[in-house]
């Protein structure tokens, strides 16, 4: 059943590198998983990481700035499913932000059915080539746009940051094809995610 699936692409972000080392050594042996990079932070490095398309994104969630700690999925783009990596006490209510939780006693077993069972819960992206579907969140911020809101509004409006709302945009620009903010509003409008009269 696994066997016929591409391999899960995971982006780690965690500051230690001894927890770093270690989690890619219980991960290296599994067929399903491929570490496709690391990073230390999260904020710093956003775009990279959306660059790199990854299926699933492991984070401790300590190292996330107190302001996105309630909203830390708005700073990766396509809704990649987050795991948190614990071995201090994090607050429930941030932990809810997460799919599953990997905790510093975990065995190797339990690391893998706990990234498996994120997995098998995950709506499978198309194989276009570079997953055409807007996301509900690119699809608010595209509204927002059709609206003549600026950057700085948008990113007021959804309580994300201004870095945050230009990945989001370029993603649009790419999977609709369109550059132009006329277009946009003309492609909002046409798929129903804007009525005419909304628009400035």
């Amino acid at each position: 059943m696994v066997s016929s699936r591409k391999r899960y692409r995971i982006v780690i972000i965690e500051p230690s590198a001894l927890i770093t080392a270690g989690l890619q050594e219980l991960v290296k042996g599994e067929k399903e998983f491929d570490i496709i990079a690391v990073f230390a932070d999260c904020c710093h490095s956003a775009e990279h990481i959306n660059d790199l398309r990854p299926d699933l994104i492991i984070l401790n969630p300590l190292i996330v700035d107190f302001k996105y700690r309630h909203c830390v999925e708005d700073l990766f783009v396509g809704n990649v499913p987050l795991v948190a990596l614990v071995y201090q006490y994090v607050e429930p209510e941030t932990l809810r932000h997460y799919r599953a939780v990997i905790d510093i006693e975990d065995d190797r077993s339990k690391i893998v059915r706990k990234l498996l069972q994120v997995m098998e819960t995950v709506t499978p992206r198309p194989d276009l080539p570079e997953g055409n579907e807007l996301s509900d969140r690119e699809k608010e911020i595209l509204v927002s746009v059709a609206k003549g809101m600026i950057n700085k509004e948008i990113a007021e409006q959804h309580h994300i940051s201004i870095h945050t709302v230009i990945s989001h945009r370029k993603n649009i620009s790419r999977k609709t094809g369109i550059k132009s903010v006329a277009g946009l509003t003309v492609f909002a409008i046409l798929n129903n995610l804007i009525d005419i009269n909304e628009v400035e």
